[in-house]
This record gives C-alpha cells, sequence and structure tokens, in this order.
C-alpha cells in the first residue's frame, strides 16, 4: 500500500469523497512530505501549512453537511510563485517583487480553490519566469530530485521537482516556451500545456501583459499520471470572465481517427540516440494500442514561429523590461536577454505587425495537418535533459540549448496544445516525448499519452538524490 503522500490525485479525490479518507489527512501527509524532502530540493519556496489545514478542514466540513465537493476535494496542490494568489506575494523569482502582494487570487488559482484543491505552498520559479533552469537571487536554486546534477527544468521547475518528489499529487506551471513541459521532461513526469484560452489566468496585481505573452503564455498541471493531469486540467479550466482570451470548448472533442505521425528529427535538429529511442518506443506502443503511426520527415513549420517567438518576447526589453531586469542584476536573465538579442533583434514596428501576421499562416498550415495526422509525436527536446545551469556556461552553450529546445518555442506562437509523457529513465536521467493535436485538443493528447503511459513503468515519487 503506497504511502498517502504517494497517491494520485485522483484517488485521494475518490477516497475524500467516499469519506474513506479525509482531506486534512492527505494534507497533512503532503506537508510533511514537504518537510522532509524540500530541504533538499528546494521546490517550495513558501510552504503554507496553516492556510493549508484551514483549507482542509474546510473541506472535510463540507463533506459533512452533505454538499458535493469539488473534483479535486482534498488534493495537496502546489502553485508557481508566478501568479497571483490572495495575501502572498508574487515574486516570479525578483527581489524587487518580494513584498508584491497580491489582493486577490489568479483565475486559476480560484478555479483550484473551488474544486476543493488544497494549495500546501508556492513553487520555484527562474527570475522573471525566463529560463529552462530554476535559480534566481530571491529563492535560490532549485534542485532536480532525480540528479541535482541536471536542471529540474523551467520555468516551472519548482513545480516539476516537488511533483516529482511526492510534494504534492499536483503541481500549477505555467508555458510561454516550454515551461511546463520541459519540466515534467526533466522531472519524469507528465505535463500538459493546454490551448489558449483553455485556461482562464490573470494577474490582477500586474499590469496587462504585451500581445505576444497574451497570444503564448498559459496555465496548466504537472502531475505524475495522465489521468490526474486530465482530472486537473477540467478543474483549471473552469469559467472565469476576467480572462478575456477564456473559450468554454467542452473538454471532450469529437471522434477522430487513431493516426498519428512520428517526426524523429523536425527541421533537421539535433536528436540524440536515447531520445531517438524513447520516441520509436512511444510510437511502437500507440500501435499496440491500436494507433496507425505513420513516421515522416516533415512537420509544419516551427524554426520560423521559434524566431518569431522570440521577437515577441523580445518587444518588451525597450518598454520597461531590460530596466527591470537590470534593477534585479540577476546574471542569469541579464545574460540571457543578451543572448537573446545577440541572436535576434527586437522588432520594429513592421516586424512586430508582420510577426502577428504570420502566426494565422503557420496556424493554418498546423490544423491542416492535424485533419490527416491527429496526433503528432516528436522530441520535447533533442537532449537528455542539461546539466544544471547550462545554458549560461556561454553564448556558445545558449546556442546550442535553444537549438535542442525547438519543439518547445515554436508551438506556443500558434496557441496550440503539447504534452510531455515520460517514458522512463537513461540511467539517473528521466526522459519522454511530446504530443501535439489541434486547438483544443487535449482528449486526443490526454488519450495517446494515456496508451503510452500504460505500457510503462509506474510513476511513483523519488527520494531526492
Amino acid at each position: 500500500m503506497p504511502q498517502l503522500y504517494a497517491l494520485s490525485a485522483t484517488e485521494i479525490a475518490a477516497r475524500v469523497a467516499a469519506r474513506t479518507l479525509s482531506a486534512r489527512e492527505a494534507t497533512e501527509a503532503a506537508l510533511a512530505r514537504m518537510d522532509a524532502v524540500n530541504p533538499a530540493i528546494n521546490a517550495v519556496v513558501k510552504p503554507l501549512h496553516e492556510e493549508a489545514r484551514a483549507a482542509a478542514d474546510a473541506v472535510d466540513a463540507a463533506i459533512a453537511r452533505g454538499e458535493t465537493p469539488g473534483i479535486l476535494a482534498g488534493v495537496p496542490i502546489t502553485v508557481k510563485v508566478n501568479v497571483d494568489q490572495a495575501g502572498h506575494e508574487t515574486t516570479n523569482g525578483l527581489s524587487i517583487q518580494k513584498d508584491h502582494k497580491a489582493e486577490a487570487d489568479n483565475p486559476v488559482i480560484a478555479n483550484l480553490k473551488k474544486a476543493g484543491a488544497i494549495i500546501i505552498g508556492r513553487t520555484n520559479t527562474p527570475a522573471f519566469s525566463l529560463r529552462w533552469f530554476t535559480s534566481n537571487n530571491l529563492h535560490g536554486a532549485t534542485k532536480n530530485p532525480w540528479n541535482p546534477a541536471i536542471t529540474p527544468g523551467g520555468s516551472s521547475g519548482g513545480a516539476g521537482a516537488a511533483v516529482a518528489a511526492g510534494i504534492g499529487a499536483l503541481g500549477h506551471g505555467t508555458d510561454i516556451g516550454g515551461s511546463v513541459r520541459y519540466p515534467a521532461y526533466a522531472c519524469g513526469i507528465q505535463g500538459i500545456r493546454p490551448t489558449l484560452g483553455r485556461v482562464p489566468a490573470w494577474n490582477a496585481s500586474l499590469p496587462e501583459r504585451d500581445i505576444g505573452a497574451q497570444l503564448m503564455a498559459v496555465s496548466g498541471p504537472l502531475a505524475r499520471s495522465i489521468a490526474d493531469l486530465r482530472l486537473s486540467l477540467e478543474a483549471m479550466s473552469a469559467p472565469d470572465m476576467r480572462d478575456p482570451w477564456y473559450t468554454p470548448v467542452p473538454m471532450t472533442g469529437p471522434p477522430a481517427p487513431k493516426r498519428a505521425a512520428l517526426c524523429i528529427r523536425p527541421e533537421g535538429m539535433k536528436v540524440a540516440p536515447e531520445v531517438e529511442a524513447a520516441l520509436r518506443g512511444a510510437a511502437r506502443r500507440l500501435q499496440d494500442a491500436g494507433y496507425t503511426v505513420v513516421e515522416v520527415d516533415a512537420l509544419p513549420p516551427l524554426r520560423e514561429p521559434a524566431r518569431l517567438q522570440s521577437q515577441l518576447w523580445l518587444t518588451s526589453l525597450p518598454r520597461g523590461g531590460l530596466a527591470m531586469a537590470q534593477r534585479e542584476g540577476e546574471p542569469a536573465s541579464l545574460a540571457i536577454y543578451d543572448y537573446m538579442q545577440r541572436l535576434t533583434q527586437p522588432a520594429d514596428f513592421h516586424g512586430f505587425q508582420d510577426a502577428l501576421t504570420a502566426r494565422a499562416g503557420f496556424l493554418r498550415q498546423w490544423m491542416m495537418f492535424f485533419e490527416k495526422y491527429p496526433v503528432v509525436i516528436c522530441p520535447v527536446s533533442g537532449e537528455l535533459p542539461f546539466a544544471d545551469q547550462q545554458d549560461v556556461q556561454s553564448f556558445e552553450a545558449f546556442q546550442a540549448v535553444l537549438e535542442a529546445q525547438l519543439t518547445q518555442v515554436g508551438l506556443p506562437l500558434m496557441g496550440l496544445p503539447g504534452l510531455t509523457v515520460s517514458t522512463g529513465m537513461v540511467g539517473r536521467t528521466p526522459v519522454g516525448v511530446q504530443l501535439l493535436a489541434g486547438r483544443f485538443r487535449e482528449d486526443l493528447l490526454f488519450a495517446a499519452g494515456a496508451a503510452i503511459e500504460a505500457a510503462g513503468t509506474p510513476h511513483t515519487p523519488v527520494d531526492p538524490a
């Protein structure tokens, strides 16, 4: 029988609803696990013991009154420090925002609470939520629980490390360039970047984001199982009209053929042998589950969308972003902004307009491709998880990291969903694959992801190395 902290979100919610487990018991187990393992990995930078206990008691009291609990009733979860949670600091990993306290919950936090989830702590992110590595001046560095020599991913590295180590059944993350998908990959768990508009989100405590971020940034869950991802995404997706991009689309779409395209090297990207082996193994698992899998040499464009994505990121620099980075004085983020500008200069007005205009054409090509192949299997990254802090070793190291992350950076320009499925380990290093599908077809991703997951090994919490 697994320890209480190791139970899945699906099982916790079912047992709490059936009154065979109390929300308080599930919460105490998660808090004890956090106390035991978090000092080694620094995933949770603000534990919320008393607030979590009060929330758990409220769930138990509601059930005792005969009220129907939410679909995540009693499930311990962590949330990222870059989203507003009433009464807590939205630091985004910045010392200049260490006292920036939110007065209202971000819609995604409000939805988690409405679903009965118990928030046990707030998780680390790199400064500005900028990198695929997680460290900052304010909260320090987060370590990968499998192997401290490799990155836990970023920017939701705290969320990924927490879930992998059993600190909560679920983690909330955000993704504008792989920030959910890559931590899931690096930490050996599952994570989904939903379609733009699926999950309502908005930080009332901060200025409105530039249009690039509005079009590309989403909130999404990380978990140790596909079933838990599906359940948590449903909870996060409840309506909240404070986000004008929110779209009330059903979680399940019309039937689609069980047909997938396997692309090992999109646009010629270099792919490590271990990553290729994981991709081919996942394809075989899908075939065994009744899918027709066709290996293709090319996918619709990712490289040019990735370049335009970077341009849209950089438009914030002359509009105050660079001044903020200089005020923060965090060496890694300053280096990354410098490297990005060397590779892709910020767009002028016409370039900015051209980038937004081109988005429609790229999305059209992808949606037409999904008509033939409803699911795509491709790398999460071209390499196994990087050595920690590899991106700031040199400009050349950053270039190599960025090239390996092509599928991470290219996808968000189109607002499409992507799912990371862990497929196993290479020694002490996790590996996995990425699944892509059309707009609001997360259900197709979950079905294919579950088929890959079912043929593999169970995902249980790891004791930090």
